[in-house]
């Protein structure tokens, strides 16, 4: 089970998602700088949370632009799992791999400490571990994580089963519309999330809520690897 971690400047959850992917899949992701115009042959590949380019622009807008990106579509339109949480939900949305955008949180300030998240789609690659409506832990600590679209993209999200994860009720730290917390692509193998699930996978963080991800899109691969 091959992983892959995408280095930006400025981001500074990549050793927490280092760790987590060793832990989880038994050996150490390769690291992808963001200059790089090939991504090396893996089961999944993640963009981690931070502050790329200093958040300047918008976020990720600058990080949207490298020219990893053009590698990194190019893995996902072959069917390659891709996470992209927190500042990575933001780049994913900036490249047009994901719709909608992340705005400042309604309340003009930085959040940071651990919210209640539903599980509102327990059948992609990325939630099979989980069950439909349960409720998880998972820490966030974003300033930009206000989850917005437009009425139809939303009916389209809603319709097509694609919102993955909602703000459990009363949790909502951002304002995101509906409680959005995590929307996966129309292939079901790119995931969006501003949540960390990199910091609840093991007793030592006071739990384990958020190692079913990581450990679902890389054994799901497995499966479909061994199945072909």
């Amino acid at each position: 089970m091959k992983s892959a971690v995408i280095l930006l400047p400025g981001l500074n959850r990549d050793r927490d998602m280092i760790a987590a992917l060793t832990k989880i899949g038994g050996t150490p992701p390769a690291t992808v700088w963001q200059t790089d115009t090939e991504i090396p042959d893996v089961d999944l590949i993640v963009i981690p949370g931070g502050f790329s380019f200093g958040d300047y622009l918008r976020c990720g807008a600058i990080a949207a632009r490298m020219p990893v990106m053009d590698a990194l579509r190019r893995r996902a339109e072959a069917g390659v799992r891709v996470i992209g949480v927190c500042n990575g939900f933001q780049i994913l949305l900036e490249a047009g791999m994901l719709p909608g955008a992340l705005m400042r949180n309604a309340s003009l300030k930085f959040v940071c400490r651990k919210v209640r998240l539903e599980v509102v789609n327990a059948n992609t690659v990325f939630t099979r571990g989980y069950t439909t409506g349960q409720i998880i832990d998972c820490p966030v600590a974003h300033h930009d994580g206000n989850y917005f679209a437009d009425a139809e993209t939303l009916k389209r999200l809603n319709g097509e089963n694609r919102v993955v994860f909602r703000y459990a009720e009363g949790t909502n730290p951002n304002g995101s519309m509906e409680d959005i917390a995590g929307i996966i692509n129309e292939n079901g193998n790119v995931l969006g999330m501003m949540p960390h699930p990199e910091n609840l996978i093991e007793a030592a963080h006071g739990g384990e809520d958020g190692r079913p991800i990581f450990k679902s899109a890389l054994e799901t691969a497995l499966q479909n690897a061994g199945a072909a």
